[in-house]
């Protein structure tokens, strides 16, 4: 039987200085930022541990071994083939869809994303000079959100010339079908439109679902391009590796254009936790994933025993909880009333685009007890 995580105690938990954990007073229970509240796994730790003792804190030279850690965890993991020289490193996802973008748009063209999605996908196209389009997901009548296809198409008709796909998506949570994949594949082939899919929590499917890589759907990698990290999974958000992956050329085409200079941006301590995540942390990922199977079942429980206003789909991957609260209120409503009546902090669903209004998103990747006081909390903060 796989163990589950362990969680300090909150006054221990306070002691961190992110963000997540500075960002709002004491009193306050922190549950919006994408940041998780396990120990570091042992592999990492101890490889942090080791380059601080020698200090090994000079530029990171990610060439060739971030290819080769990626590829035997892409292996392992999902029976995906990468083929370690098409790997192209990147301080974090963030940074690499700005300048994927940036190598295959111009100023003013169009760019795909499906609103409810996460908040900097926005930004990245500000960032760019790339005007919006949207196609929402659809939301299904037993509350699972897919890709809406038909969507897709009507926007790949404008002529865009990127879409940035999430998956597993984020904030719904949703790990996208083989099918609906290699749909998208076929329609941004017969449009040309480039795929930058940002798959960083892929390592999170959960049990119960089945990740596939978009390049690996027939046609995918000929109009595709993948951004990955090990930065969700093992929660080294603070330390800045990523990498960019292609298996055609016309996309290594793409990624050629890439800054060369963009190489020495990455953390040194972001690609010695890279190596050691993706080399020796399986054992503890699993651990991690057993450990959000359970948070997700146990907050279910609470949700339905304590808040039944509030419908959710539980989520098929990540440890984040995405909460219909429209019975609660509109717009940003029921996270100001969270936050200042009941004092947890949660996302604002507005902020995901238009269709987040009423919603809330929930990180579960904490303790039974922490989700319990959450949920207590914002209960009684409710009127009546």
């Amino acid at each position: 039987m796989t163990t589950l995580l362990d969680v300090e105690d909150l006054a221990v938990l306070r002691r961190r200085t992110s963000a997540k954990w500075t960002s709002y007073e004491a009193d306050v229970l922190p549950l919006p930022v994408a940041e998780m509240d396990f120990a570091l796994a042992p592999a990492v730790h101890d490889a942090l541990r080791s380059a601080v003792a020698a200090s090994d804190t000079g530029y990171a030279n990610a060439r060739p071994v971030l290819g080769d850690a990626l590829a035997t965890f892409a292996a392992e993991r999902w029976s995906w083939v990468i083929d370690p020289a098409t790997v192209v490193p990147a301080p974090d996802v963030g940074v690499g869809a700005v300048e994927l973008l940036r190598a295959c748009c111009q100023r003013g063209d169009r760019v795909v994303i499906n609103p409810p999605v996460y908040p900097p996908f926005y930004l990245w196209l500000d960032e760019v000079g790339a005007r919006l389009l949207e196609a929402p997901l659809r939301q299904r009548a037993d509350d699972a959100w897919l890709l809406d296809l038909d969507a897709v198409e009507s926007a790949f008709r404008q002529r865009p010339a990127a879409y940035v796909l999430c998956n597993p998506h984020n904030p719904v949570g949703r790990v996208h079908s083989r099918a609906e994949l290699t749909e998208v594949a076929r329609l941004a082939e017969h449009y040309s439109v480039t795929v930058i899919a940002d798959e960083i929590h892929a390592p999170l499917v959960l049990p119960g679902a089945e990740f596939t890589p978009f390049l690996t759907v027939p046609g995918g990698a000929e109009v595709g391009i993948s951004l990955v990290s090990a930065s969700k999974a093992f929660n080294l958000a603070g330390l800045k590796c990523a990498a960019a992956v292609t298996s055609s050329p016309a996309m290594r085409a793409v990624t050629d254009r890439l800054p060369e200079h963009g190489r020495w941006r990455i953390g040194q301590f972001g690609l010695l936790a890279t190596l050691a995540a993706f080399t020796n942390g399986g054992g503890w990922l699993d651990s991690l994933l057993a450990t959000l199977d359970a948070r997700r079942a146990h907050l279910g429980e609470l949700l339905d025993a304590r808040l039944p206003q509030v419908r959710w789909r539980p989520p098929e991957a990540t440890y984040l909880a995405w909460l219909d609260c429209r019975a609660v209120g509109s717009g940003s409503t029921p996270r100001d009333l969270f936050l200042e009546r009941g004092r947890v902090a949660l996302e604002a669903g507005p902020n995901f685009g238009q269709p987040g209004d009423g919603w809330v998103r929930l990180n579960f990747g904490t303790s039974e007890t922490i989700l319990d006081q959450a949920v207590a909390r914002m209960a009684a903060s409710l009127p009546g």
